[in-house]
């Protein structure tokens, strides 16, 4: 039995952190939300365990500093040795950034989704379907729809939206409605991943937040932290799959622990999970027709040596949040949707080829050819790292003058107002910025533009406080980034990214009618909706 259609503004198909993330964006915007999925509870075992600065820093966006610092923790040093305990590569995650976060922070991601899912059942706007198995999905110029069956009671009922995002893992039907097909990037290897709780921390051989790739051929292993619950603090193992064994005796409660033996004992640890993982390398061709778009593990898979999995599909998050945002609001033609995929795709492309760097390196079970491999970077011709990847395409300037660090992320400040700390994040509210090192005359036309794009105006350091757009920062670090790179304004992006930068203050103008031209190719009167 077919029920009637609900409307929502956006329908999100997934209730994973990607989804769930989305959601709580275009919520908080004003937008009426439907989620939908299959379970009608969370997976409630760890998967993804890190965080980098730029991701923890989005996350903050939400106001929920207090819960997820229950959660989180910095993390330290990542090394990568070879069988002897030799160097290899050495990767500082606890440095400090510009999100002023540490580089790579862990989580664990069940509590991290019982936070989302608390967050989400507080906004009136976001309904959520649980219990409903997606059946099919389409869409007509102005509208999409989507058919789901109630597990319960059977009963399939169709609901329409204005656009749909498919968050539904790496099987996931929406990418398969608009007959998008995986690229093959070509790795793959078989891991067994092991979830610990150790009772005793300092029980571990390799203690606190440290993390090791050790690359050792008789079985190249893994060990990191995995995130906090309740002032206790997880490990994960991953043990790459030889060539002699087999997947199902590797699945064994027996070979958990075995191959745990040399780390940690049964009376040290409580065992939470193990399970068998194809680790490979997959991007979709198309991440979005028309009105239907796809985002995180369903548009692309990647090794999680470098722990990028699900800050990939946060930034898909971030960066669809803000535009859904502007085109539902009538702010921005359905064109602008375009750069998602021009912005995304080469990004997530370029942290696959990085994660499968680092995966050449580990996944070597054959000794001469590791013996190989270590003398490579004992001698310095190693194939060098590759350098994380900014934005290259898109709604970045591509003006010489102005594109010095355009599709970099931007510095992160605390503001002193009122007495009170705020967060450059919090003063911004997912909108454009305008940084500036001086205090800058803006014209009538200045004005009437950044009124326009919706865009904040920041005045750094500004002791008088009668100075309208004037802030004090705490710590000068937006400041002294400035003036590193030997600039006076940053005109930055709702997602963190400079859209484009000036030397001299009086280039202020030029660099924001720049931003206005860019945009105007996506104004509602000059495109069509859809």
């Amino acid at each position: 039995m077919e029920q009637s259609k609900q409307n929502f503004d956006v329908i999100i198909s997934g209730f994973g952190p990607v989804g769930s993330v989305l959601a709580i964006f275009l919520a908080r915007k004003g937008h009426k939300v439907a989620i939908f999925e299959r379970w009608t509870e969370r997976y409630p075992l760890p998967r993804a365990v890190c965080i980098d600065h730029e991701m923890l820093r989005m996350l903050r966006t939400l106001n929920l500093d207090h819960k997820l610092n229950d959660i989180i923790h910095a993390g330290g040093t990542y090394d990568w040795v070879n069988a002897n305990w030799q160097p290899l590569v050495k990767v500082d995650w606890g440095a400090a950034t510009i999100s002023q976060e540490s580089n790579v922070n862990f989580v664990h991601q069940p509590s991290l989704e019982k936070i989302l899912e608390d967050e989400i059942k507080t906004i009136s706007n976001i309904q959520l379907f649980l219990g409903y198995e997606v059946l099919e999905v389409s869409q007509e110029p102005d509208c999409t729809h989507l058919s789901a069956q109630n597990i319960e009671t059977q009963n399939v009922e169709t609901f329409k939206a204005q656009y749909l995002v498919g968050a539904d893992g790496a099987n996931s039907l929406i990418r398969k409605s608009i007959t998008s097909q995986w690229i093959d990037k070509g790795f793959e290897a078989d891991w067994l991943v092991v979830d610990v709780l150790p009772h005793n921390p300092d029980d571990l051989k390799i203690k606190g937040t440290a993390a090791v790739q050790y690359c050792n051929p008789k079985r190249p292993t893994t060990i990191v932290p995995a995130g906090k619950k309740e002032g206790r603090y997880f490990r994960r193992w991953e043990f790459m799959r030889l060539p002699h064994e087999t997947k199902e005796e590797m699945q064994t409660e027996a070979k958990a622990w075995e191959l745990l033996s040399d780390w940690i004992k049964p009376e040290n640890a409580t065992l939470i999970r193990s399970a068998m993982y194809t680790f490979r390398s997959l991007i979709a061709e198309k991440w979005r027709n028309n009105r239907i778009l796809i985002a995180g593990d369903a548009c692309h898979v990647m090794p999680p040596f470098m722990g990028q999995g699900m800050c990939a599909g946060f930034r898909d998050a971030w960066n669809l949040s803000w535009k859904l945002d502007g085109v539902l609001k009538g702010n921005y033609s359905a064109n602008i949707l375009e750069t998602y995929t021009r912005e995304r795709k080469p990004h997530v492309e370029d942290v696959i080829d990085l994660s499968m760097y680092m995966g050449r390196i580990i996944c070597v079970p054959d000794e001469k050819e590791a013996q190989k491999r270590d003398e490579s970077f004992f001698n310095g011709t190693a194939e060098p790292m590759p350098e994380f990847p900014i934005l290259t395409d898109g709604l970045i300037s591509q003006k010489d003058q102005f594109n010095t660090l355009a599709g970099n992320i931007a510095p992160h400040g605390i503001f002193k107002i009122n007495g009170t700390e705020t967060r450059l994040d919090q003063l911004a509210k997912q909108q454009f910025v305008l940084l500036t090192s001086k205090v800058v005359q803006l014209s009538q036309e200045n004005t009437e533009n950044l009124a326009q794009l919706n865009c904040k105006v920041v005045m750094l350091n500004c002791d008088d406080q009668t100075v309208e757009n004037g802030y004090q920062e705490k710590d000068d670090n937006i400041r002294n980034f400035m003036n590193e790179h030997k600039l006076e304004a940053l005109l930055v992006r709702p997602d963190f990214y400079i859209y484009g930068t000036a030397t001299h203050i009086a280039e202020v103008g030029e660099l924001v009618e720049s931003l206005s031209q860019n945009l105007a190719q996506y104004s509602v009167t000059e495109a069509a909706i859809c």
